[in-house]
């Protein structure tokens, strides 16, 4: 039987704890850990080695947005999920790029974010076309820096933009797969790839992108 561990990062005592009554008690999902802040996640999370961690952005101490970054260099196959309220937020992009795999909107129905984390454990968790937008902006921006002299040689393939652009269109996760012809497991391996792409650029790569959108 599947079982999805769920690791959960929350400095709101009734948030974090009704996420562990609801991961906990939902058959085939355990929440293997809570954590009030990302000091204490970091110093644990490799022995807990979760399938699923969710994080808030706004925490008390080291942010968010460090400690996904932090946790993907102890676990760099850990699977990063966002809690947040600032949904559409360059935030959210921040922590994509620091190497979430998604979010989920802190106001989501108990089923959908169940669905939401099978989904990530999946492979899947596509993109909003918001973020797919700064996506394509960042790597527009890289091109052109590329162009003008610098070293650098990671792209989007033409399938992998073809895919961001149906996501800023507002097209579903399986409408794409089907307009390209190409099965869910596919997408979600392109989507993989997109995201590890987008992984390598540095942190001050990313920052200058934000601000300048």
């Amino acid at each position: 039987m599947l079982m999805i561990n769920v690791a959960v990062v929350e400095d709101n005592d009734t948030i974090r704890e009704g996420l562990k009554i609801l991961i906990g008690g939902t058959k085939g999902y355990a929440c293997v850990a809570t954590y009030f802040n990302c000091e204490a996640m970091i110093k644990s999370v490799e022995s807990v080695n979760p399938d699923i961690l969710l994080i808030d952005i706004g925490l008390p101490g080291m942010t968010g947005i460090e400690g996904i970054k932090l946790a993907k260099k102890i676990l760099p196959e850990l699977t990063i999920l966002v809690l947040t309220v600032y949904e559409e937020n360059d935030l959210i992009f921040d922590a994509v790029c620091a190497g979430a795999s998604g979010y989920i909107a802190k106001k989501t129905p108990p089923s959908k974010l169940l669905d939401a984390i099978r989904e990530a454990y999946l492979g899947g968790t596509p993109m909003s076309s918001n973020i797919a937008r700064k996506v394509i902006e960042l790597f527009h921006k890289k091109r052109q820096t590329n162009s003008a002299g610098n070293s650098g040689k990671t792209t989007l393939t033409k399938r992998e933009k073809e895919i961001l652009n149906k996501l800023i269109e507002g097209d579903s996760f399986k409408a794409i797969a089907d307009s390209i012809s190409i099965s869910i497991e596919t997408l979600r391996s392109d989507f993989r790839n997109i995201y590890q792409k987008i992984h390598t650029y540095s942190q001050k790569e990313v920052a200058n992108v934000v601000k300048e959108n």
